[in-house]
């Protein structure tokens, strides 16, 4: 057994750790969200099958002339349990070798299986959304429904939202450990100067940053209210809600954010932009509000947000208004 190689061996069995995990454990998901559904739909995709709300999806598919999902008509499903499995007991074998090339091997037949696996789940996502029945019940000319291959993609009026879950990121954990690999290995020189622990802590933390909760860019004019659907205008009022799964709703108007999660189960954070446009998207708490009548948001609502307690006693004491915290203001909503 070779020892010559000791960040390889240890990165190269973590990532096979990472792989047993994603085994057990869902690895990618697509969310609906519609407003006849306010806790959202969601499909949970295995090695192994489908989990989620399946039948509930497949009978508003049957609608529109979608296929129904049956795990039965995956080939993908019985092969890719031994794939990972063998990619598995290979890295483990991989590590106890030590050798380079072998390490090369692994690293570039882990990058197959990878860019494999998005190409086949791309492709059957074409499938499922373009290969409609032509009797549907409801056929609306020239649409198709592909999910995202990530991301958020309307559909109708649906949100779908295509995004890895936790054995998904496990997958890509395993990814970013045999790419660091893959560099030691090229410049064996930094090992001695401890360039590759700081490269490795690095990439890990970059790792962990894309698996954080963090509001993204609202495009206005272009993005649609996830509540009344009105294109989302007046930066003054524009905000969000995400999930602690990373999943972002947009509203137009702060009383549309408050109305859809006023009882949704679906737990996460409300973000807010600055009425005096000095910041966008500003956790909801640690901010203030103002509660006006002379307030006219985009969809009736009467509050306004700032970042600077000042000026927002000063914006009250003008508008005849009342200073609240955020709770404070979900408190006043319900």
């Amino acid at each position: 057994m070779n020892n010559n190689f000791k960040w390889p061996r240890i990165l190269t069995f973590t990532a096979s750790v990472f792989l047993a995990i994603a085994l057990f454990v869902p690895i990618w998901q697509i969310q609906l969200a519609a407003p006849q559904y306010p806790e959202g739909l969601v499909l949970k995709i295995f090695a192994n099958g489908l989990q989620g709300d399946v039948d509930v999806i497949n009978g508003l598919n049957h609608y529109i002339g979608m296929h129904t999902l049956h795990n039965e008509d995956f080939i993908e499903f019985t092969i890719l349990p031994y794939i990972m499995g063998g990619l598995v007991l290979l890295g483990l074998v991989v590590g106890y070798i030590n050798k380079k090339k072998f390490y090369y091997f692994y690293v570039a037949l882990f990058m197959f299986v990878a860019i494999a696996s998005m190409v086949d789940f791309y492709r059957w996502e074409y499938d499922y959304g373009h290969n409609l029945d032509p009797n549907a019940a409801i056929i609306v000319p020239g649409m198709a429904y592909q999910p995202p291959l990530i991301g958020y993609k309307q559909l109708l009026n649906f949100g779908a939202y295509s995004i890895p879950d936790i054995g998904g990121w496990f997958f890509i954990a395993a990814g970013v450990l045999l790419a660091i690999t893959f560099f030691i290995l090229l410049q064996p020189k930094w090992l001695f100067r401890g360039r590759a622990k700081l490269a490795m802590a690095v990439l890990m933390f970059l790792v962990l940053q894309s698996c954080s909760t963090k509001p993204q860019p609202i495009r206005y004019g272009a993005d649609a209210c996830s509540f009344c659907k009105m294109s989302i205008m007046d930066k003054k009022f524009a905000c969000e809600w995400v999930t602690n799964k990373g999943k972002v709703f947009r509203y137009d108007d702060l009383h549309c954010l408050l109305k859809e999660q006023k009882d949704s189960k679906i737990e996460g954070k409300a973000y807010v932009n600055d009425f005096n446009s000095k910041s966008e998207l500003v956790n909801a708490g640690d901010v203030f509000f103002v509660k006006s009548a002379e307030v006219k948001g985009p969809m009736g609502g009467d509050v306004a947000s700032f970042i600077i307690k000042d000026e927002a006693e000063k914006f009250a004491s003008l508008h005849q208004g009342n200073l609240l915290t955020w709770p404070d203001v979900k408190t006043t909503f319900n």
